[in-house]
């Protein structure tokens, strides 16, 4: 599973495949035989951290004593960081420890939907406290696999959102906290989970412009893949990331894969015969391959309902620059107005910086767009 991350601020003792076992078997002697072994603790310590001499600890081991007052269980799942269901103990702390597992799943879903409708700034908004509850109760030692699970989920949540947030040139701390999530997936044994944290990871790298770092996750991830969807999400990520490198060979490949998993994965934000062609386009151009894409360019589908704002205002783009090698500055300007409009509107800096970039024969668009960039630096810097 990897080492621990020495900068996580998280201990995982309970978060280990043989925790989690002995915790299920919820048997007060086995957790405290294990608690001494993790931390080499005689049992005259473990008596001292709990309150009881040692004897009495020996005797609850050996299973001679047993305890059921439920103020005491208490108390030993508060000292050893365990929720308190785990010994039993259905009461108030328990109750808070499930009405905050619901609410923090609650909290990440609507910023995901927040984050599709072009409201990422909202997005981190609801994270950024959600993460420092998560973070706090880790380092705590309450590293129950369901925290943790949040945990990791939000903190790859929280670095997608930023990086829709925030200018270029500070997209590696989107990366970081994608990074930070990714760390927590791969030591939880959980494929589908870390395979969706490489994709963002990944796709993180790529825009931070770690591209070898980001093949690297975006080949992981499409290789632990469980489903079509899951891999479909994965290519079309790797694509992107293959045409930003001028990787031509692994471009090809994935485009390929691509169209033939349009027709098994289903529907997805992320994947979909829009975003497919958007990433072909894309990469086209970024290869020189400018017949094809031009080609390519006459053959766009429509949006569907599930495409977000962000990518419409991404493929705007992407058409307004290979129009513009066309030569049609018409079309082009019309594209990339377009794009500076929407991306000024849902505050996405780094989408006005490519404007900026692919509007050098067009100065009264890259204007608007340098004014509209402006104006988000100042928002971020307040």
């Amino acid at each position: 599973m990897g080492r621990p991350d020495p900068h996580d601020g998280i201990r995982w003792h309970w978060a280990t495949p043989r925790a989690q076992a002995i915790l299920s078997r919820r048997r007060l002697p086995e957790i405290l035989v294990f608690y001494r072994e993790l931390h080499h603790l005689p049992q005259e310590e473990l008596g001292t951290l709990l309150g009881y001499s040692t004897s009495y600890i020996s005797r609850v081991e050996t299973g001679s004593r047993t305890i059921t007052d439920v103020v005491a269980l208490r108390q030993i799942a508060e000292r050893l960081a365990l929720p308190p269901h785990v010994l039993g103990v259905t009461d108030d702390a328990d109750g808070d420890h499930r009405a905050m597992v619901q609410f923090a799943d609650s909290v990440l879903r609507l910023a995901e939907i927040a984050r599709q409708a072009g409201k990422a700034a909202a997005a981190v908004d609801e994270l950024w406290p959600l993460v420092a509850r998560l973070e706090a109760r880790a380092a705590d030692g309450y590293t129950e696999t369901d925290v943790l699970r949040l945990l990791a989920r939000a903190r790859v949540g929280l670095g997608v959102a930023l990086g829709h947030v925030l200018p270029e040139e500070r997209l590696a701390t989107a990366a970081r906290w994608t990074g930070k999530g990714t760390a927590i997936t791969r030591r939880l044994g959980d494929r589908g989970l870390h395979a969706f944290a490489l994709r963002h990871h990944g796709n993180e790298l790529r825009k931070a412009r770690m591209l070898g770092a980001a093949l690297d996750r975006l080949t992981l991830a499409r290789d632990l893949a469980g489903t079509p969807t899951e891999r479909a999400e994965a290519i079309i990520l790797l694509g992107r990331a293959a045409g930003n490198a001028g990787h031509a060979a692994l471009f090809d490949s994935a485009v390929t894969e691509g169209r033939r998993l349009l027709d098994v994965a289903s529907v997805t934000p992320l994947f979909s015969e829009f975003t497919h062609h958007e990433v072909q386009l894309r990469g086209l151009a970024a290869v020189g391959r400018i017949g094809e894409a031009v080609a390519l360019l006459d053959r766009a589908p429509s949006p569907s309902l599930r495409t977000s704002a962000q990518w419409q205002i991404i493929s705007a783009i992407t058409a307004g620059q290979v129009l513009a090698r066309r030569g049609d500055r018409s079309a082009a300007r019309e594209q990339m107005t377009a794009a500076v409009k929407g991306a000024a509107m849902h505050r996405l800096p780094h989408q006005l910086q490519r404007v900026v970039r692919a509007s050098q024969d067009l100065p009264d668009v890259r204007e608007e767009a340098e004014e509209a960039l402006s104006r988000l630096r100042a928002e971020i810097a307040a």
